[in-house]
Formats: C-alpha cells, structure tokens, sequence
C-alpha cells in the first residue's frame, strides 16, 4: 500500500474481473462423518521482487470442509526453500492448534494426530530430525516449537507430491486446470452452475 505500481492495480482488476464472473460461487458444507482436523501449507521461496521475502499459504479444514485459509508475507529473507517451507508449516500449526481450541471449547475433543501437509521434504526432514545443523540455527525457535507438537503426537507431516499440493493456487500461478480442480477440492461450488 505504500508504494502501488501499475503492476498492482493491474493485479486487483484482474481479482475484481474473477469475482464480478463467478457471483454464484461459496463453499459448500457437508457432513463427512468426522472431525479430523488437517491443513495443507506451502512457501515460495524469495517470492516477491520488491525485497526477496517468501509467502506462507495455507488451508485448514475440519472434517472435510474448509474452514481457513491465509496468506501472508514472511517478516524475514528466507535463505533457502526449506527455510521459507519450514516458516510456513510453523504458521499452519498455530492454525491447527486454534483450531483445535475452538473445538475444545465448543465441546468437541478432537483426539486424532491432526496433519498438516507439506510438499517439502527437507522442511519435513528439519522438523523430524532432533540433532540440529548450524545451517537450521535461524529457525531455531520455530525447530523447537514444532519439535515440541510433533514428540506429544499433536501435529503429524505428511509428505504430498506438488500436484496435489492444494496450497499452490495461493502460492503460483497454475492452469486453470488445476485451478478449478483445487476450487472443488476445496470444497467449492456454483450455485448457478446447470445440475
């Protein structure tokens, strides 16, 4: 905001033109039969041409159905991919772990290990790994944050191939292929669309 260009308000009107063409589309909810809690997060690395930061994204559910998504820019350079990943996974933990409060205080105690699925292996590798190099003392908090939900059984991190990354459609560009096959998955739908 403090520095608009040409190349962002041409960003905004392309995001306008999306919306004022697809009015009828929400999400649908649906009754799954469950209440397992998972998230998909995803980085890019050095993302943004202005000062190289990466940005998070990630998706929550809860039983099936979305329930959050976010994107943000990390506060720091990420000095590798899997430094970028591994700030990420930290975000959608925290998410995970609201989420699991909210639950809770609504009455519902969501026993299950909740996942959250990354398409990193080395950021997976950091967060299994208890004997630390100096090439992850940057991320040494979020380490042992992470170290911490993972050793008490909260938090597991299946590995998922990129293709079935559902983050990528906040972190990317993708076709729009894959773009409407993710807005299913994420549980979207047109209410005017021809039954």
């Amino acid at each position: 905001m403090h520095d608009p260009r040409k190349l962002h308000m041409d960003a905004v009107e392309r995001i306008l033109r999306y919306l004022k063409s697809t009015p009828g589309k929400g999400i649908l909810f649906s009754n799954h039969g469950n209440l397992k809690v998972e998230g998909y997060t995803d980085a890019d690395w050095a993302g943004s041409k202005d000062d190289r930061r990466s940005t998070s994204r990630y998706f929550t559910f809860v039983g099936g159905n979305l329930v959050t998504w976010r994107s943000k820019k990390q506060p720091v350079v990420a000095r590798s991919s899997a430094e970028a990943e591994f700030r990420g996974m930290a975000l959608g933990v925290c998410e995970l772990l609201w989420i699991k409060n909210v639950l809770s205080d609504l009455g519902f105690k969501p026993n299950e290990t909740m996942s959250l699925y990354c398409d990193n292996t080395s950021a997976i590798a950091i967060a299994h790994n208890p004997v630390q190099h100096d090439r992850t003392k940057h991320v040494e908090i979020d380490r042992h944050f992470i170290k911490e939900k993972l050793e008490v059984g909260i938090i597991s991190f299946p590995f998922v191939r990129s293709e079935l990354q559902l983050a990528d459609v906040l972190t990317k560009g993708v076709s729009s292929r894959v773009f409407n096959e993710s807005l299913f998955k994420l549980g979207m739908c047109d209410i005017h669309a021809p039954t």
